[in-house]
C-alpha cells in the first residue's frame, strides 16, 4: 500500500530518492543569537533519509523573531551555524532547503528590538498568547507597516536567500502560511489596509508575489517553494473567502515557475482525520485542494494528518507528488525506511516539542536491523 512513497521524484534540479519530505517544526532549540548549534546539526543529520529536508521556520531579521531561540538567518554567525547543519546533511547525502520566514503579528515586543511592537499589515491583535522568555503573555496589537516600509520586508526576505545560499542549502521555502506575516497580509481576516497591499485579492497578494521574485532573483525560482494553510485557524486567522484567494495564489506562484507548493490542509471543511479507509480519506480533501493542483503545475506537497496508507493513497489518486510529515519525522529519525519498509513507529513526547536539550529531539531510536 505505501508502494508510491518509494517512487523518486525531481524537484527542480534535485533528485528526490523518494515521496517522504520531512515537514518544518519549530523546536526552540538555537543557541545565544538564534544561533544554530552542533546539536542542531546532528538532529538534522539524523534525517538525512527524509527526501527533501526541509528545516524549521527561520527568521530574516530581528524584526521577524517570534519566538525564544528560534534560528535565524540574517547574521555571519547564523549562517556559520546553518553551514555546520548542511554539512551534515550533505555528508550523510541528503538535500536540505531552509524556510523563510517573518512571524509579523505573532511576537511580543520584549522579543524585538528596541522594545518595539510587532508588525502587520494592520493594527489587529492575534487572540492568544505569545511565547516570550518571562514566559506566556497576551499578545499585543502590532503596529501596521506604513506603505513605505514594505519594501523593505522585501529586502529582508531577499537578504536572508542570500544567505541561506551562502549556508549551503540546496533550496528554499518562502513561509506564507501559519498566520505568520505573509499569511497575515493574503487573509482578509488580518488585512485591512487601503492602500496597494490591501483590499482587492490582488492587492491583498502583491507581498507575497515580490518576496518569491525576490527570491527567485537569488535562487532561480527551480530551488524556491512556498508553504501556504487555506483553512488553518492557528494564530486567530480567518478569510472570507479562502477559496478564491488562495486559487489565484497557487496561479500566481505558477506563473513564477516556483519549484513546489507546500499545501498544510488542517482545519479543512468537511475533512474527516480519523477516516480508516486511507482512500477515502484522500477522497476526503475539499474541492480547494483539486484546484490548487490545477492551478500550480509543478511539485504539489501535502500535509497534515498523513500516515504512510494516507500518504500513498493521495499520491496514487495523482492528487499531491510527495507528502510532508512532522511530529512522525520528530519521533522517528529513519522514518523513510519505516513508511516505506514497514515497522513500528515509534511515538513522539509532546512536554519535550519545545526548547530544553538532547532529550526528546536527537535521543529518539533508529529502527533495530
Amino acid at each position: 500500500m505505501t508502494r508510491p512513497l518509494a517512487r523518486p521524484f525531481r524537484v527542480g534540479p534535485l533528485e528526490l530518492p523518494h515521496r517522504v519530505v520531512m515537514a518544518p517544526m519549530t523546536r526552540n532549540r538555537a543557541g545565544p543569537g538564534n544561533v544554530p548549534q552542533a546539536l542542531n546539526a546532528e538532529y538534522y543529520r539524523q534525517r538525512a533519509s527524509a527526501a527533501l529536508v526541509i528545516t524549521e521556520a527561520t527568521q530574516v531579521s530581528e524584526q521577524g523573531v517570534g519566538y525564544p531561540l528560534t534560528p535565524g538567518i540574517h547574521s555571519p554567525e547564523q549562517v556559520a551555524g546553518w553551514r555546520a547543519v548542511t554539512d551534515a546533511v550533505h555528508r550523510a547525502g541528503g538535500r536540505i532547503a531552509l524556510q523563510l520566514w517573518h512571524v509579523g503579528r505573532i511576537s511580543h515586543s520584549s522579543l524585538q528590538p528596541g522594545g518595539a511592537l510587532p508588525v502587520a499589515p494592520s493594527a489587529i491583535a492575534a487572540a492568544g498568547e505569545a511565547m516570550t522568555f518571562e514566559g506566556m503573555k497576551p499578545f499585543e496589537t502590532p503596529r501596521a507597516l506604513e506603505t513605505a516600509e514594505i519594501p523593505g520586508i522585501v529586502e529582508q526576505f531577499r537578504q536572508g536567500a542570500r544567505n541561506a545560499l551562502e549556508a549551503g542549502f540546496d533550496a528554499v521555502e518562502i513561509h506564507g502560511g501559519n498566520g505568520y506575516l505573509l499569511d497575515q497580509f493574503v487573509r482578509d481576516g488580518t488585512n485591512a489596509r487601503g492602500d496597494a497591499y490591501g483590499g482587492s485579492i490582488g492587492n491583498r497578494l502583491r507581498l507575497p508575489v515580490e518576496i518569491a521574485e525576490a527570491v527567485s532573483e537569488i535562487w532561480g525560482a527551480d530551488r524556491v517553494g512556498y508553504r501556504i494553510s487555506p483553512y488553518q485557524r492557528f494564530n486567530d486567522m480567518t478569510d472570507s473567502a479562502p477559496e478564491s484567494i488562495f486559487a489565484a495564489l497557487a496561479a500566481a506562484l505558477d506563473a513564477l515557475g516556483l519549484a513546489w507548493l507546500h499545501v498544510v490542509e488542517s482545519d479543512a471543511p468537511g475533512r474527516d482525520a480519523q477516516a480508516g479507509d486511507p482512500r477515502a480519506f484522500a477522497a476526503a480533501r475539499p474541492p480547494l485542494f483539486r484546484t490548487l493542483r490545477e492551478k500550480f503545475a509543478r511539485a504539489l506537497i501535502v500535509n497534515s494528518a498523513y500516515d504512510g496508507p494516507r500518504g500513498a493513497a493521495v499520491l496514487e489518486a495523482g492528487q499531491a507528488d510527495l507528502v510532508s510529515y512532522a511530529t512522525l519525522f520528530l519521533a522517528n529519525p529513519d522514518l523513510p525506511r519505516r513508511l516505506i519498509g514497514g515497522g513500528p513507529l515509534n511515538q513522539p513526547v509532546r512536554k519535550t516539542y519545545y526548547g530544553g536539550g538532547a532529550e526528546g529531539y536527537t535521543d529518539y531510536p533508529f529502527r533495530e536491523g
